[in-house]
């Protein structure tokens, strides 16, 4: 099964469509993370009020940048990490053209 990127799909640009993807997976990693609290606890945790809290836990992550997202990752101690993959072979051979 191929990973592939929604956003793309979608029609976002490449650059912001791997932005975006980005920042859906580390919501969604947050959320888990998230459910283990009470929302007055989360905003204690995050530094942040409710009605952020709030957008947050109802995934309207275009309110947040990607930046921000890796800080409530830190705070929930998370450690997001960025790992970078060789587009392999054919990918290549369209760069050396």
């Amino acid at each position: 099964m191929r990973k592939g990127n929604v956003f793309l799909d979608l029609g976002f640009p490449p650059d912001e469509a791997v932005a975006l993807k980005m920042k859906a997976e580390l919501h969604s990693q947050i959320i888990k993370m998230a459910k283990r609290y009470r929302q007055a606890e989360l905003q204690k945790i995050l530094d942040e009020n409710q009605p952020r809290v709030s957008d947050l836990l109802t995934g309207k992550i275009s309110k947040f940048s990607l930046e921000t997202l890796i800080g409530y990752a830190d705070a929930l101690h998370l450690r997001p990490e960025l790992t970078i993959h060789d587009p392999g072979p054919s990918l290549h051979q369209f760069a050396r053209a």
